[in-house]
C-alpha cells in the first residue's frame, strides 16, 4: 500500500512536469502548423525585393557582434584570472554591469552622445573650435548596432569564461612557463584551446540576444528578421507572412545551437590528477599594471559608467515633468506584471527539476531539456506562437463566452494580459529553470534519501527538506527572471493589452518619438532594478563560497 502510494506521488510530480513542458512546446508547435498555410502576396514581395536584406543584415551583425564579444569577454576574463593590477577586486564584478543596461536603452542614450546637440560634438565645436562633418559621428547604422551590442553583451562571455578560469590548475601555466612560454604564447595555445567550450558557451548567450532584439535595430532603422516580424504583423496584419519569417528566424537560431553543441563537443579537457590548484594571480608593474587597469576601465565605462551619467543628466532635466502618477501606475504595472510570471516560473521550474532529479530516465532528459528551450527562440517568434495558440482558444471556447455572458466578446484570453504572462513564462522558464536544477545539484540527493527511509513520501520530503535548503537557489532565480522580464521588449509590446505600457514599453515609446530626456529616468528604474539584482547575485554567490 505505501508502494502505491509513494508511486502515485512520483506520479503526480511527473505529470505535472508532463504539462509544464507541453505548454513550453505548443507555441512552437503552432508556428509549425501554420507554416502550411498557403503564401500571399506580401510573402512573394518581401521574398523577392526584402528577404536578402534581411538575412545579410543579421548575419553581419550576429557575425561581427559574436567576434568582438569573444574577444573583448576572453581577454577580461584571463586579465581578471591570472593577474593581479590596481582595483582589480573592483572590476572583477564590476565587468558584469554593463549587462544592467538593456541594449535598447543603449541604443537611443549613445545616439544622445553622439548627435548633432550631444556632448561629443559639441565639445569638438564649442572646446576644440572644430567643425566636423556629423556624418562622422552617425551610429544609426549597422556599425552602430554591432557597437552597443558588443560593449553591453561582452559580459555574456566575461562572466562564463572568468568563472572557468579561476578553477583551472594553475599547473597547466606553471609547467607552460618551465617550457620557455611567453604570457601571449601561452593565452593562445593553452587557456584558448582549454576555454573554448566556455568561451563558445557565452558567445552563444550573445547570439541569442542579438537575434531577439528589436528595440537596437528598430531605433536604428536597420532591416532584420526582428524588424520584418514586427513589420508585416503590425503595419500589414499579415499572421501567414510573420509566421514564415518567424519559422526561419527559429530555423536559424537552432542551426546556431547545433554548431555550437558541434563545437563544444568535439573535444574534452579532464585533469589528470585530484589535485587542482586555482591560478594564483601575479602581480603586474609598471606599464603593464596602467594598461590592464586602462583596458578595463575603458570597456566599463563605455558599457556602463557613460551611458549612466548620460541618463542622469537627462533625468535631472525631465524629472519634474514625468515623475508624476501616471508614472507610479507604471512602475506598479510594470512590478506586478513581472512578479506573476516570475513565481508561475519558479514553481514550474521547482516542479520540472524536482521530477528529473528522482528520474534517470530517457523522459527527465527531454524534460530538462524542453525546458531551456524557451530561452532559445526569440522573443518575437515566441509572441506569434502564442497568439496563434490563444487565438485557437477563443475559436473553441466562444460557445462558453456566450454562455456565461451573451454579449461577450469572441476574442478574450487573446486580448487579455493573461497572454503576455503566459508568454513571459515561456521564454524565461530556462533560466529559472538552471538555478534551480543546479540548486539541487548543490544539494544532491543524501538528504532526501534519508528522508524517504525515515518514512516521509515525496512531497513532504519536497517542502521539509529540500526546500529550506533551496533557498540560495530560489533567490537567484527570481531575481534573474524578475530583471529579465521587466527588460524585456520584444514580447511585451506585441502582446501587451491596448494602452497597457511597462517601464521598458513606455521607454522605446519615448525614445521613438525623439523624447529621448524623457526616456531617461524609466531606463535609470531598470537599470536600478537590475543593479540591485546583480549585487544580490553576487553577494549569493559570495555567501555559498563562503
Amino acid at each position: 500500500m505505501a508502494l502505491r502510494y509513494i508511486k502515485h506521488k512520483l506520479n503526480s510530480w511527473g505529470v505535472l512536469s508532463f504539462i509544464f513542458v507541453l505548454l513550453v512546446v505548443i507555441p512552437t508547435m503552432y508556428i509549425i502548423i501554420h507554416l502550411l498555410d498557403k503564401p500571399n502576396e506580401n510573402w512573394y514581395h518581401i521574398k523577392t525585393y526584402l528577404l536578402k536584406d534581411y538575412v545579410i543584415n543579421t548575419i553581419k551583425i550576429v557575425f561581427v557582434t559574436g567576434i568582438f564579444t569573444m574577444i573583448i569577454g576572453t581577454t577580461l576574463a584571463w586579465l581578471i584570472a591570472a593577474y593581479e593590477f590596481p582595483l582589480r577586486k573592483f572590476f572583477k564584478w564590476a565587468l558584469i554591469l554593463p549587462l544592467t543596461v538593456p541594449p535598447y536603452i543603449a541604443a537611443y542614450t549613445y545616439n544622445g552622445v553622439f548627435n548633432y546637440t550631444g556632448v561629443v560634438q559639441k565639445f569638438f565645436r564649442d572646446v576644440m573650435k572644430m567643425n566636423l562633418d556629423p556624418k562622422y559621428f552617425d551610429i544609426m547604422s549597422i556599425k552602430g548596432c554591432i557597437f552597443i551590442f558588443t560593449v553591453f553583451l561582452f559580459p555574456y562571455v566575461y562572466m562564463i569564461t572568468r568563472a572557468f578560469l579561476e578553477k583551472q590548475s594553475a599547473s597547466l601555466i606553471e609547467n607552460a612557463r618551465l617550457l620557455g612560454r611567453s604570457s601571449s604564447s601561452i593565452f593562445i595555445h593553452v587557456i584558448l584551446p582549454i576555454s573554448r567550450g566556455a568561451i563558445v558557451g557565452g558567445t552563444s548567450l550573445v547570439i541569442l540576444e542579438v537575434l531577439n532584439d528589436f528595440g537596437v535595430v528598430s531605433y536604428f532603422g536597420v532591416q532584420t528578421f526582428s524588424t520584418a516580424i514586427f513589420k508585416t504583423w503590425f503595419s500589414m496584419g499579415d499572421t501567414s507572412t510573420a509566421v514564415k519569417l518567424a519559422s526561419m528566424l527559429m530555423s536559424t537560431v537552432f542551426i546556431l545551437l547545433s554548431i555550437e553543441k558541434w563545437i563544444r563537443g568535439r573535444k574534452k579537457y579532464s585533469y589528470t590528477t585530484a589535485k587542482v590548484r586555482s591560478i594564483v594571480p601575479i602581480k603586474l608593474k609598471g606599464i603593464k599594471a596602467v594598461g590592464a587597469f586602462s583596458y578595463c576601465f575603458t570597456i566599463l565605462s563605455l558599457g556602463f559608467i557613460i551611458p549612466l551619467l548620460q541618463l542622469s543628466q537627462w533625468s535631472i532635466l525631465t524629472y519634474k515633468e514625468i515623475l508624476n502618477i501616471k508614472f507610479v501606475g507604471l512602475v506598479f504595472n510594470t512590478i506586478w506584471i513581472a512578479v506573476i510570471p516570475t513565481l508561475f516560473i519558479i514553481v514550474m521550474s521547482l516542479v520540472i527539476a524536482n521530477f528529473c532529479r528522482m528520474n534517470n530516465k530517457w523522459v527527465s532528459k527531454v524534460f530538462s531539456k524542453i525546458s531551456i528551450l524557451g530561452y532559445s527562440v526569440p522573443g518575437a517568434v515566441i509572441a506569434i506562437g502564442v497568439i496563434l495558440f490563444m487565438v485557437s482558444i477563443d475559436r473553441k471556447m466562444v460557445w462558453i463566452y456566450k454562455l456565461i455572458d451573451p454579449s461577450s466578446k469572441t476574442l478574450v484570453l487573446s486580448t487579455s494580459i493573461f497572454m503576455l504572462i503566459f508568454a513571459y513564462t515561456i521564454r524565461f522558464l530556462a533560466i529559472g529553470y538552471q538555478s534551480i536544477e543546479s540548486g539541487f545539484d548543490k544539494i544532491g540527493m543524501k538528504f532526501f534519501e534519508v528522508s524517504r527511509t525515515l518514512g516521509h513520501n515525496v512531497t513532504k520530503t519536497f517542502f521539509k527538506v529540500d526546500l529550506s535548503m533551496m533557498k540560495p537557489a530560489v533567490i537567484s532565480a527570481f531575481a534573474l527572471v524578475f530583471v529579465d522580464v521587466v527588460k524585456e521588449l520584444p514580447l511585451t509590446l506585441i502582446l501587451r493589452p491596448f494602452n497597457f505600457n511597462t517601464l521598458a514599453t513606455k521607454t522605446y515609446e519615448y525614445a521613438s518619438n525623439e523624447m529621448v530626456h524623457e526616456a531617461s529616468i524609466p531606463a535609470l528604474i531598470i537599470i536600478l532594478v537590475s543593479i540591485v539584482s546583480i549585487y544580490l547575485l553576487y553577494r549569493i554567490g559570495d555567501k555559498e563560497k563562503k
